[in-house]
Parts: C-alpha cells; structure tokens; sequence
C-alpha cells in the first residue's frame, strides 16, 4: 500500500514527532516502505529576510539543522528502517508538499498540534494546509 512515507519534524518541538515518528515506524514496518524524514529551515535567501543576517548564515543554518536532524535519526529511527534525511527551505506547509512530490511519497504523517502556545499557533495551520494543497495521502496524528 506504501512504498515512501514522508515524516515532518520540527527538531525544536517533540510535540511534532512524539506520536507521529512511532505511527510512521508501524507504517514502514508493516509495508516494507521508506521514511522520509522532513525538516523544513525557513528561507533566509529573500532579499528582505537576508539582509538582517551574515552573509553566510543561511549556509551555516543548513549545516546545523541537517547534523541535528542526523542525531534524531540516529537516536530515534530504528536501525531496521531505511530512512532519508531531507532538509528544505521554504515556509513549513507548502515545502512538505514540494518535498512529498519531488520524493514521489505515498503518504505524509504528521503531527497536530493542540497546544496553545504561540509557536503551536503557527505551525498548527501547516497540517491543513497539508491536506488541502496535496493530492497524496495525509495522516495527521493527535
């Protein structure tokens, strides 16, 4: 049923892969298929964003979130799933969808966020916005 699951991951928030990665590992288990582990890095490359930041911040970002996202894989992931690390930059909801079609992924897992808390406030929309710009599976656990 899947052959590539798409798992996004705020490395900052647990709350965003605490129910989701193990869902997703059941996933993969039980069909044989791959996880795709997304984290999204916001876009420093716009002109007006850049211009607040060193000139190599971006590059330095990039290289700190993909050894972070590496060390969740490795303390997280299973040893008996085939897993991808994948890094994009873009805003949180519409670089998931990017990503999910550019991997050619079955389904995207991802988490819903409850809480009230101001960063939950703007990523919470993500999930929907998932869901309604993608013609692929979404499974959103709570």
């Amino acid at each position: 049923m899947y052959d590539k699951i798409l798992l996004a991951v705020d490395l900052n928030e647990e709350s965003s892969w605490a129910k989701a990665l193990p869902t997703a590992v059941t996933l993969c288990r039980t069909f044989g298929a791959s996880l795709h582990v997304v984290t999204v890095l916001p876009d420093y490359h716009m002109p007006l964003v850049g211009s607040y930041f060193p000139r190599d911040f971006a590059k330095k970002a990039h290289e700190a979130i993909s050894q972070a996202q590496h060390r969740f894989i490795d303390e997280h992931v299973p040893d008996d799933i085939k897993v991808q690390s994948v890094i994009v930059d873009g805003s949180p909801w519409e670089a998931i969808v990017k990503s999910a079609k550019k991997l050619e992924v079955d389904l995207i897992v991802m988490a819903s966020h409850n809480k009230r808390k101001f960063a939950d406030y703007v990523l919470g929309p993500n999930a929907e916005h998932v869901v309604h710009h993608t013609k692929m599976s979404v499974m959103i656990v709570r």
